[in-house]
């Protein structure tokens, strides 16, 4: 290969997405990934692999994408990126620039959370008592928590309850109308018995999200029905040269573009609105799917209204609000149910993969289907 070869995915698992402390709690964070990371690779029968580079956001150091990496029999390097909520994203274009620096053909990138082993994984007992969560910004700039930045940007973005709660509702039916038809079966790695997403409900009404309390402030509008949950997970990519997709004779999403963008952190929930126009510039039209992950609803519907996209388009098989937010794995999810959507499914050409994450940081992607 030559430097400048274009990265093309050509397979792409997931775990399935559990609630913390729920399915999945049995599984730290190497175990979680280790399995994905085999099942990508046997899927393929590729044997010349570079690196993994894995997302991860409460790690305990330590590099859990080695740990991964020698779980899964694999004698790589490993690297471990943290861009908050972004990192499963992050890590998939770093090893898309890696491609194209070339440095290497052949990449397992992707992300992995678990929430329900985190603070073991970080202390070995309880969190301290002074720990509340890690700094998103310097305290004097604005370091809010997520929940009531999400209500600031829906409050200013003109956001009202009742749309943010039949966003969600829709999120909910969409999510269990994949399961039912079996849609998300051939993108899950089973684990044990646990073979389907834990969070979606079928009862999840808009009369019935209708009722919750404001979750974060009296007069806020985000509430614990039309945000995500707290969850594990892991997904991962096979992202390779365009010269070795052709030598495979495999389908696959081609990397058109990808963008990282920031803004205020008191209002971190725009982060991705930057990013998303700037890889939007590399698609010949608006997108076919969009994949954005969906932490709140007011919080997604000001992103998409300020990037331009049609709110009714977006993840068509329900986002996070629905399946749930394993936090590093998050954005590498958005690219699995791309490739599902366009590669496994057909019919569309094009796609668009992105995220806000703390701090007031975003990423987006922009791919295409190979022919």
């Amino acid at each position: 290969m030559t430097a400048g070869d274009a990265p093309v995915v050509v397979a792409a698992l997931r775990s399935p997405i559990g609630s913390a402390g729920g399915a999945l709690r049995g599984y730290p964070v190497a175990e979680l990934a280790a399995p994905v990371l085999r099942a990508v690779l046997d899927a393929t029968g590729v044997d010349e692999l570079a690196d993994v580079v894995l997302g991860n956001v409460f790690g305990p150091g330590g590099n859990p994408a080695r740990v991964a990496a020698l779980r899964a029999g694999l004698g790589v390097p490993g690297m471990t990126v943290d861009r908050q909520c972004a990192s499963g994203l992050a890590a998939i274009a770093t090893a898309a620039a890696m491609i194209r620096a070339g440095e290497g053909e052949a990449y397992l990138a992707g992300g992995v959370e678990s929430a329900s082993t985190a603070p073991y994984r970080a202390w070995r007992t309880e969190p301290p008592t002074w720990y509340d969560r890690a700094p998103f910004a310097p305290a004097d700039i604005g370091d809010p928590d997520m929940g009531p930045a999400a209500d600031l940007v829906a409050a200013e973005a003109g956001i009202s309850r009742e749309r943010q709660d039949l966003f969600a509702t829709r999120s909910h039916e969409r999510a269990v109308a994949a399961q039912r038809a079996g849609t998300f079966d051939a993108e899950i790695v089973p684990f044990g018995e646990v073979t389907h997403d834990e969070r979606p409900r079928a009862g999840f009404t808009f009369e019935r999200l209708a009722r919750f309390r404001p979750a974060f402030s009296e007069e806020g509008t985000a509430t614990a029905a039309n945000s995500c949950g707290i969850n594990d997970g892991a997904a991962v990519v096979l992202i390779v040269s365009e010269s070795m997709r052709e030598r495979l004779g495999l389908r696959g999403l081609r990397l058109l573009s990808s963008a990282t963008s920031a803004v205020d952190p008191n209002r971190l929930g725009l982060g991705a609105v930057g990013a998303m126009r700037q890889v939007s510039a590399a698609l010949p039209a608006a997108p076919d799917v969009v994949e954005f992950n969906e932490a709140f609803a007011g919080q997604t519907l000001a992103c998409l209204d300020a990037a331009g996209i049609d709110e009714h388009t977006v993840s068509p098989d329900g986002g996070a609000i629905a399946l749930g937010h394993p936090w590093g794995a998050s954005g590498a999810v958005l690219v699995v149910r791309l490739f599902t959507r366009l590669v496994r499914m057909g019919g569309a050409r094009t796609g668009l993969a992105a995220l806000s994450a703390g701090g007031g940081v975003g990423v987006a992607t922009a791919w295409e289907v190979t022919s």
